[in-house]
């Protein structure tokens, strides 16, 4: 059907469905400030039926999650992704009237503050990437279930349109659920890369593992772990009580006071992509260099011990980036790749995460990601995946006019 016309009658729903979609879509892509329904359907002119279009994101009952299905499916031949990177995103909102809005941290704003925060996943390689798929995280104060929860905020989950069957969930289970869904799609990459909320949790990594995906995911500095020389150990049996279970006869380091042990000295120039500043790099920009520690360390914790049921803790690679104009390092990762990765690999993968930066400014900046003023549970996820389709079709405009970033990506 051709963007301008008529909006079709009830009767067609397909084709209502199709005007509607191809006019939000429009609207997100013409230059403009704002991009909530009404502004959008100003630009418009004669097609911006402003009923038409709120009707259509924030009531109509298109399923969201079949439209990032197909997606995921445009994307994945012309991305050729490398690794499924996952974050999460913070909406600011003004009052709490809107599905899931509660007091809460979020980097949008730098602090804590009344925001949605939305958790994505998406196809990355180094020439490109596209979120495809999308979860509203709904804080324990909205779920009644929750020892958090808060009687004025569970009341609103009918008025929000919130499923009962949608609860609390936290942010690393909800990026597990994305990358089950995502697979269920056929959509098969072996390699994960997330940071934010999931760094720390180990239950996230061990469901990568029980999945059989590679990762690198980004760790705080008091993530502990043991030397990947450390060995468990059986105390001596008293003869009285239990058994002693095997344990290492050191406690647990926190990543950075390893990584000081190895020194300075262990770090490593590596540089990995060109940016987007002039410098001497082959497409006449500067490239992007640092010096990086690697290390083989067994992580630590209570999780991990329970999982690995006294066998002795897995060996995974630490990475940490110590640039020579730091007294300490700087930024630290976990991962499972082969023992054979190189470090420039390593780097470059963990590195990779990039992408998804790029991703939310291109989407908040100019495609109105943060600009949605509806309230309900429906609207929101309606809204994300159309401005996810929108920066899709922007990926592909690009990269069909740059030949050699598509070969690459």
């Amino acid at each position: 059907m051709n963007i301008q016309g008529d909006l079709p009658p009830d009767s067609d729903r397909h084709s209502r469905f199709s005007w509607c979609a191809r006019h939000f879509l429009r609207g997100l892509l013409l230059d403009g400030g704002r991009k909530s329904v009404e502004p959008m359907a100003a630009r418009l002119g004669e097609d911006g039926n402003r009923q038409a279009l709120a009707h259509f994101v924030t009531s109509s009952p298109w399923d969201a999650a079949h439209v990032r299905a197909r997606l995921a499916w445009r994307m994945q031949p012309v991305i050729k992704p490398t690794a499924l990177i996952i974050d999460d995103t913070g909406f600011l909102k003004d009052g709490d009237a809107s599905a899931c809005v509660t007091r809460q941290y979020t980097g949008t704003a730098g602090k804590v503050t009344d925001c949605q925060d939305g958790v994505s996943l998406h196809l990355a390689s180094n020439g490109a990437s596209a979120a495809v798929n999308w979860r509203l995280f709904l804080p324990g104060s909205w779920d009644s279930t929750s020892p958090k929860a808060d009687p004025a905020k569970v009341a609103r989950r009918a008025r929000c349109a919130i499923p009962a069957e949608v609860g609390h969930v936290e942010k690393w289970q909800l990026a597990l659920d994305m990358i089950d869904e995502t697979r269920s799609w056929g959509i098969e990459v072996p390699q994960v890369i997330a940071d934010g909320g999931y760094r720390d949790t180990a239950a996230f990594r061990l469901g990568l593992e029980e999945r059989g995906l590679d990762y690198v995911v980004g760790i705080s500095t008091t993530t502990t772990a043991q030397p990947e020389h450390a060995q468990p150990c059986t105390p001596a049996y008293s003869g009285l009580g239990r058994r002693p279970a095997p344990a290492y006869p050191e406690p647990a380091q926190t990543v950075k006071s390893l990584v000081i042990a190895a020194g300075k000295r262990a770090a490593r120039p590596v540089q990995w992509r060109e940016g987007s500043r002039p410098g001497n790099g082959r497409s006449g920009h500067k490239r992007m260099y640092s010096r990086f520690v690697v290390l083989r360390v067994r992580p630590a914790g209570r999780e991990i011990r329970k999982a690995t049921a006294g066998t002795g803790l897995p060996v995974r690679w630490l990475l940490a980036e110590w640039p020579a104009d730091q007294d300490e390092p700087v930024q630290f990762w976990l991962s499972n790749l082969p023992e054979a990765t190189s470090l420039p690999a390593l780097v470059r993968t963990a590195k990779l995460r990039w992408r998804i930066e790029n991703d939310y400014r291109e989407m908040k900046q100019t495609l109105g990601l943060a600009h949605f003023e509806g309230r309900t549970w429906p609207a929101r996820h309606h809204h994300v995946t159309l401005v996810s389709v929108a920066h899709a079709f922007c990926t592909l405009q690009r990269l069909s006019r740059s030949p050699k970033e598509t070969a690459s990506a």
